[in-house]
Parts: C-alpha cells; sequence; structure tokens
C-alpha cells in the first residue's frame, strides 16, 4: 500500500494492484427489476442505505439478519476493524434505513445493495452476512461481478417440508412475543434466566450473551416495518437459486453452527448441493449466530477467508481454554419461560382491548 494510503470514514485511497470492479453499465440482473445501462431511476432510488464505517485496509461489508440492523455485529465489530474497513449497513426497511416501496425479497434488497456498492465504488468487496444476511451474500456472490469473498454464517433460504411451517411461525409468534413485552424488555433481558429463555432458539447458550447486545437486538425487531413481508417471502416465496459448480469467480466459505435452531444444521447439505463450490465450516457449541456465540473463532473465519490465503479449520476453531460456568438451571429456564409467555399474553390481550 502506497506510503500514507489508509481507508477511513472519509476516504477511500487507492491501493497497489486493486480488485477489478465492473462498471454499472457491465451489471444486468436475471429476474431483476433493471437491466439497462447506467443508472435506471430504480437503481438511483435505493443508492443510500444507513451504514457504519470503522477501520482501516481492505473494504469488508457486513449484512445483517432479518428484524435486525448493524448492531448484530457488535461484538465483532471493532475486532474485525482493526484490520479491515469495516462497513457496517441497516438494509431497507430495518434499523435506520427506509424500507423498500414496492416488493420486498431477498431479490430486491439484492438489487438495492448492488445500487449502494455502486455509488461508493465498492463493487468486488469482501462481505459477510447473518442469518438472512447470509442467504442474501449468497444471492449476490450468485449473480457475479457484485462482490468479492463470501461468508455466509448460518444461512436462512434451504428448509423443506414442514421445516417451512415451523421457521415462518416460530420466528413470527417469537417476535411478536417480543412486541407486545417492549415495556419491560429492560428488566426481562437483565436477568439470565428471562434473557435465556428469549433467546434459547437462536443462542447455544444465551445466558453468556451481554444484555446490552440482547437489548438491541430486541428493540430492532420494534423498529423493522419490512419485517413480516420479508419473514413470509423467505418462507414462502422465491426459492433460492444456486450457482453451479465452477461459476463463482472468488471464494465462498458457509460457516454452520451445530446447535442451530432456526436453520438447522442438516439443511447444510442443500446449500452444499446448490453452492458446490462452497466450503463448509462447522461451529461447535454454536447456535444461529455465531458472531454471538462464538465471536473471536467468527472473527477468525472471517480474516482468514478474506485473506487470500490457505487455512485449515483447525486453526480457525482453536481457542485457548475458558474457566467453566455455572449452567442456568432447568427448572429456572422453565420458570422463566411460563413467566415470559404470560407476561406477553397479558400484555397482548390488554393490547386488543385498547
Amino acid at each position: 500500500m502506497p506510503a500514507g494510503c489508509r481507508y477511513n470514514l472519509a476516504v477511500a485511497c487507492a491501493v497497489e494492484q486493486p480488485r477489478a470492479r465492473p462498471m454499472p453499465n457491465q451489471l444486468g440482473w436475471r429476474g431483476s427489476g433493471w437491466q439497462v445501462a447506467g443508472y435506471p431511476p430504480f437503481f438511483k432510488k435505493y443508492m443510500d442505505m444507513h451504514y457504519i464505517r470503522r477501520g482501516a485496509g481492505q473494504p469488508l461489508l457486513l449484512l445483517h439478519g432479518i428484524g435486525s440492523n448493524w448492531r448484530s455485529w457488535q461484538l465483532i465489530l471493532d475486532d474485525l476493524a482493526i484490520e479491515r474497513d469495516v462497513i457496517a449497513v441497516d438494509l431497507p426497511g430495518f434499523g435506520d434505513t427506509p424500507p423498500l416501496a414496492g416488493p420486498v425479497s431477498i431479490s430486491t434488497l439484492a438489487d438495492a445493495v448492488t445500487a449502494f456498492l455502486t455509488k461508493h465504488d465498492l463493487l468486488g468487496i469482501d462481505v459477510v452476512g447473518s442469518s438472512m444476511g447470509a442467504r442474501l451474500v449468497l444471492e449476490l456472490a450468485r449473480r457475479g461481478g457484485v462482490v468479492g469473498t463470501v461468508v455466509s454464517l448460518n444461512p436462512g433460504g434451504f428448509w423443506q417440508g414442514l421445516e417451512i411451517p415451523v421457521f415462518y411461525h416460530s420466528v413470527s409468534l417469537s417476535v411478536k412475543l417480543v412486541r407486545a413485552i417492549q415495556p419491560v424488555l429492560p428488566a426481562l433481558v437483565g436477568n439470565v434466566v428471562s434473557r435465556t429463555v428469549l433467546m434459547a432458539q437462536f443462542s447455544a447458550h444465551p445466558w453468556k450473551i451481554p444484555a446490552h447486545v440482547v437489548l438491541d437486538e430486541l428493540r430492532s425487531y420494534n423498529h423493522a416495518p419490512s419485517f413480516e413481508e420479508l419473514l413470509r417471502s423467505l418462507a414462502y416465496g422465491e426459492v433460492q437459486q444456486g450457482a453451479p459448480r465452477g461459476s463463482l469467480t472468488a471464494p465462498l466459505v458457509i460457516g454452520w453452527g451445530r446447535q442451530d435452531r432456526v436453520c438447522l444444521p442438516h439443511q447444510s447439505k442443500l446449500a452444499l448441493e446448490k453452492f458446490p463450490d462452497a466450503r463448509l465450516y462447522w461451529f461447535d457449541d454454536c447456535g444461529h449466530l455465531p458472531q454471538w456465540d462464538q465471536p473471536a473463532e467468527t472473527i477468525r473465519l472471517i480474516l482468514a477467508a478474506t485473506s487470500g490465503q490457505p487455512f485449515r479449520d483447525a486453526d480457525i476453531a482453536k481457542a485457548a481454554p475458558t474457566p467453566a460456568k455455572k449452567p442456568v438451571p432447568h427448572l429456572a429456564v422453565v420458570a422463566g419461560l411460563a413467566a415470559v409467555v404470560a407476561g406477553g399474553i397479558w400484555l397482548l390481550r390488554n393490547t386488543k382491548r385498547k
């Protein structure tokens, strides 16, 4: 890198041997809303998203999951920023970015992300996605010419049969409950037992997640106008297309938690069938959100995958021994679950009466 050259919030200067990036008139999507050269109306409309940018070095884009926002990366963002120029966005309809004017789906979100990257001269950027965002980065990789190396963490979209309604209704009911208990959410999240109950579907050990991280996440569900439409689209809308063997021009790593209760581990088989060029990495003792359950390991995986150098899974999984923590008693979890459900029902009934 030239002397004094560094990526920061204000500028991005050239580096030696920059990655080739396609121009807007080279892009044309299969089945999306724009295919002509230049900047058509749809393209211009969604160039802006709220984002934060930290660090220096090779740019790295982070895409959150459904209902969330850029803060879902807060446990790993600053450590990534030591070695990367990290850009974490609020996708349309989530966080501080307004919703799309038209249909909300993986395809339209991919169009919006592409518009954002084109505006900021970031086409070809390495990208990491979580959950819904993990499916979104697979779609961007499949299209070609948009992103570089892709790390997809526990991607949705590979449910089959009865798994589809189970996913849809369990997540829908969970978010409705969280929205109903917003007035008492700080107290519930501050208690290790109720925090464990609230996040049991998403984490292998939710009692270890810092309370402020959980509070930020659950509050974001109350400010996500695109949640319902996108959830239904994920479950019952377009089926994720794959990328034939040899068609990807950059590395693709799919990471999966062995204790994921949202996107079940066996669904990785279908993901690899659709994306045969992908490399699968397993997170042990990890649920749906590796950046929460295994933050240090997730950082190592992201940095290794985007380094352009070979790496071994064993080197990513290594971890220093940590003191054993006393598990949350089973009866306490059951009691907490009963209290949360009862409180949610009471609040829902009071809401309907008003």
